[in-house]
């Protein structure tokens, strides 16, 4: 099976120079993956700060943890794993936090708008129009947030970073099957979200 890896996985070389002490293969790791990573980490906590923060963690776990990688997977998709796993284990402590406190849990998605100073400015779309796409995304990840994380996991894995059904049974330890019924259920809500916050679709 390894062998098989070698010509599969495009990080393979990458990855033996990691187990080898190369501090300089496993920055090129990171450059390579943080966007997408940062990119699930924020769709499944809806919060840029954290998901820094975990997509941090992940790389930590990822460097410590490399020699025991038993490459039975791409190097992706087994990170892909490690910041699924920091992302519910947030989400647990965000649940907790909020049970404490008198806010929601999805208030600071929906009203914080600090991130409009982010988006660089296009001479192709006026102030406006940006701030009501912002407004679009926000609702967007408010109805992702709604659902639960069995059906958030693989809506975000399916539909935003186009994993297979095999690969998402893999990282998520479920059947296939489980998989795409909990998928149906996601569309399905998130389709009545969106319909509620934004209209017909």
């Amino acid at each position: 099976m390894k062998e098989n890896n070698q010509t599969t996985d495009e990080d393979y070389n990458l990855v033996s120079l990691c187990k080898k002490g190369n501090v300089d293969a496993f920055e090129v790791l990171v450059r390579k993956h943080q966007k997408r990573m940062l990119n699930i980490a924020y769709r499944m906590i809806g919060n840029y700060e954290d998901a820094c923060e975990i997509v941090q963690d992940a790389f930590v776990s990822a460097y410590k943890g490399i020699k025991d990688f038993e490459e039975k997977s791409r190097f992706s998709t087994w990170l892909y794993t490690i910041v699924l796993n920091l992302s519910r284990n947030r989400l647990k402590q965000l649940k907790i936090k909020s049970y404490r406190e008198e806010f929601s849990f999805n208030d600071p998605v929906i009203t914080d708008d600090s991130q409009i100073n982010k988006e660089p400015a296009s001479g192709e779309t006026t102030i406006l129009e940006r701030l009501e796409r912002r407004d679009v995304q926000q609702k967007v990840q408010g109805c992702i947030n709604s659902l639960d994380n069995e059906f958030r996991e693989v809506l975000i894995l399916r539909d935003i970073h186009g994993f297979s059904y095999d690969e998402i049974s893999n990282m998520l330890k479920i059947p296939e099957g489980t998989v795409k019924s909990r998928l149906f259920r996601a569309r399905d809500v998130l389709r009545d979200c969106l319909k509620r916050v934004i209209g017909d679709l």
